[in-house]
């Protein structure tokens, strides 16, 4: 899965980098996941938008995948692996970070965001499409007077995130996906389905496996038959995201 740009721009100064990645800034009302799906098929790979919220840390970055779309939505996985080891990198120690399959993710069971995946409208399931966007919200600070009244919903400053600036997030996400677009030119999938898996609720007697076109599957310690739950379906609504605010649910 390639990240060469098709460009390169000078990078903001408030988010750095690494190459081959080019930087696209959004104002606050900028929506960073529509703005790379509507620029994917010019500006290509490696285009990274980056919206400058106080409270969200909020990116979305162009691939280009090189196998067909019924298994390169598997980048969604990878996607989801480099954003929690950049929320580890900088997470206080033994703090517990979690998936909900597929795209949520909490921190000491509070909601803090999660992922999204886009693909070409009509794009064909055995033909490598011309562009994935994956997209990424975390909520950085918590803008609600009454932290109480949202339990379930959490905040990196309020985990112990001390001083995490959405830029520098998203950042080190970049630096990460690098780092498993690597491994998985050398190794294959394999690694990063596993260490994904890691991170959703242990159960008792319950194994979880992904399919080769990135479906869940679960199997139980009393019945030997898998339960497929499927991954393009679960993508076409984000879980954690609210319609309304255009942010995490509360």
């Amino acid at each position: 899965m390639p990240l060469e740009p098709r460009s390169r721009a000078a990078f903001a100064p408030q988010v750095e980098l690494p190459p081959p990645f080019t930087l696209v800034t959004l104002r606050e009302v900028g929506d960073a996941f529509a703005h790379a799906v509507s620029v994917a098929p010019k500006q290509g790979a490696g285009t990274l938008v980056y919206v400058g919220r106080f409270d969200l840390a909020e990116f979305a970055v162009v691939l280009e995948p090189d196998e067909p779309l019924r298994t390169a939505r598997r980048a969604f996985y990878t996607g989801m692996v480099a954003l929690i080891d950049a929320l580890l990198s900088h997470a206080p120690p033994e703090k517990p970070i979690a998936i909900d399959w597929p795209d949520a993710i909490r921190v000491d069971g509070g909601l803090i965001g999660g992922g999204r995946l886009a693909w070409p409208e009509g794009a064909r399931e055995d033909e490598p499409p011309p562009w994935l966007v994956f997209g990424g919200m975390i909520r950085t600070v918590s803008m609600t007077d009454n932290p109480g009244l949202h339990p379930m919903a959490a905040a990196l400053d309020e985990e112990g995130f001390t001083d995490m600036a959405a830029a520098e997030l998203v950042a080190s996400f970049a630096r990460h996906l690098m780092v498993h677009i690597d491994a998985l030119h050398e190794d294959g999938f394999g690694a990063i389905g596993r260490e994904y898996l890691q991170r959703l609720p242990r159960q008792s007697g319950v194994r979880r496996d992904t399919d080769e076109n990135g479906d869940l599957l679960v199997r139980r310690a009393a019945n030997a038959s898998a339960e497929r739950m499927d991954l393009k379906a679960a993508l076409a609504t984000p879980s954690w995201l609210d319609p309304k605010t255009r942010g995490p649910r509360l």
